[in-house]
């Protein structure tokens, strides 16, 4: 992918308008969670407010794996005060992986665009407008939230975080070319039919899956463009990357080099 372009990161040259009017667009935002009692009605609140505010038409889906924390518990709650029309519960029954918490998610989404992004408020819901806007200037297949360009960053990770991840992406750049600065990143707009067809391509389920995507995107000749977003760590809860998620990324990372 060609790097540089005053419209964002792109494969190919934007295609036509789309016939479809803003009013028509609909947004289905997919939450997977596990453990996410306590961030759960936070972000759902500020979703909410963000669309209504916005005007945008949308959803959400939760996506709960199990939590034995309660989570599913507060989800019902909250399909209840904001409507069965604005919030959709449809759990699984254990932690099956990221990757198949979305194609679960898309099964039953009614929007023409996704946006996925995580539950522990970590990605502010104040960026989607931005995402939207991108999206219709540039007429993008897929819009991605970056850390690591333009006004970016990263708040609240220590200095061995921080070094994992820019080492993650760093390494990626080298080895896959991709075209893109944040491969690691899990704050996304797509195209529904988009991301439909890069899950059927996708192999990986962790972490490796948010990278693949790109890539795979990349192959398929899909357009890119990036906004830059603050990424906060989690206030309540334990972060789910350790030591199993880096061998697992590391041995995604070689698999991707070797059939790219």
């Amino acid at each position: 992918m060609a790097s540089g372009e005053a419209s964002g990161l792109s494969t190919r040259s934007p295609r036509e308008p789309e016939l479809r009017t803003p009013r028509q667009d609909k947004y289905s935002v997919l939450l997977p969670t596990y453990n996410e009692r306590e961030n759960l009605p936070l972000i759902v609140w500020l979703l909410v407010k963000s669309f209504s505010e916005s005007g945008f038409n949308y959803e959400i889906i939760i996506i709960d794996d199990g939590s034995p924390d309660g989570t599913r518990d507060v989800a019902e709650q909250l399909e209840k005060i904001y409507g069965s029309d604005k919030i959709l519960l449809r759990p699984r029954e254990q932690k099956l992986g990221l990757g198949t918490a979305y194609i679960h998610g898309v099964k039953h989404a009614t929007g023409n665009h996704i946006i996925i992004m995580d539950a522990d408020l970590s990605h502010h819901p104040k960026f989607i407008p931005e995402f939207i806007r991108k999206q219709k200037e540039g007429n993008f297949d897929i819009v991605s939230g970056t850390r690591y360009k333009g006004n970016g960053g990263v708040y609240g990770w220590d200095l061995k975080r921080k070094i994992i991840s820019r080492g993650a992406n760093f390494i990626t750049q080298i080895l896959l070319r991709p075209g893109a600065s944040d491969l690691t990143g899990s704050f996304r707009l797509y195209r529904k039919e988009v991301l439909q067809k890069l899950i059927e391509k996708c192999v990986s389920k962790g972490y490796v899956f948010q990278m693949e995507m790109i890539v795979r995107a990349r192959q398929l000749n899909y357009t890119v463009g990036e906004v830059p977003i603050s990424f906060v760590d989690r206030v309540y809860g334990e972060s789910k990357l350790g030591g199993n998620e880096i061998v697992s990324f590391l041995k995604g990372l070689l698999t991707l080099f070797a059939t790219t």
